[in-house]
């Protein structure tokens, strides 16, 4: 993953996938993790910060999605819209990963949060964990659609699955996921938002 923005400009590849995990869980948020996704937005180094802006969306299943992010310091007018693309392409995809979220089966989500609460695993064997669970739905999912999207709307499914039934696991959870992408789906990401730029 290069350090540089998507397109030699803008926002830096690792604030990428840190904005489009964070909108797709806001877009996906409920009462049960609502505080602890606050509080990640204003630990994480060089993002966004939780802002209630009072124009909030209603979405179609009734929760709401605010538009929370701002940066300290200049933002570059690349960037700036870049962070408004990545929250356009998390919108859509949670809005696919609405008609998805059906195939992930509550004992999976809850082996994943078990799995998640033991404190002696390793960042990697969390991504283990998330990778064999992955799998495991994938499973499940005609092959319908492009197999990178899947992966990656999946991986975000389970986090926010993971987050919805213990909130506390949210921080972890969240890291998780985002070195996931980071490691195997990346490079879909990054065209994503270059193709969305043209």
């Amino acid at each position: 993953m290069d350090s540089q923005g998507i397109n030699g400009t803008g926002l830096r590849a690792e604030n990428v996938t840190n904005l489009l995990v964070l909108g797709f869980l806001q877009i996906h948020s409920d009462s049960n993790f609502q505080q602890e996704l606050e509080k990640l937005c204003l630990e994480l180094p060089g993002q966004g910060h939780w802002q209630a802006d009072g124009d909030d969306e209603l979405q179609t299943d009734g929760s709401r999605i605010s538009r929370c992010f701002y940066f300290e310091g200049r933002i570059e007018p690349d960037s700036e819209r870049q962070e408004e693309l990545i929250q356009n392409i998390a919108r859509c995809l949670a809005h696919v990963g609405d008609e998805m979220e059906c195939h992930i089966q509550p004992r999976l989500v809850s082996r994943l949060v078990e799995q998640f609460q033991n404190r002696s695993l390793s960042e990697e064997d969390r991504r283990d964990c998330l990778a064999k669970a992955l799998e495991e739905v994938m499973q499940t999912f005609p092959r319908d659609m492009e197999i990178e999207k899947t992966k990656l709307i999946i991986t975000m499914l389970l986090a926010k699955r993971v987050a919805g039934h213990t909130p506390s696991l949210l921080r972890d959870t969240f890291h998780t996921t985002v070195n996931f992408i980071n490691q195997n789906l990346f490079a879909y990401v990054r065209n994503l938002v270059r193709n969305e730029m043209d």
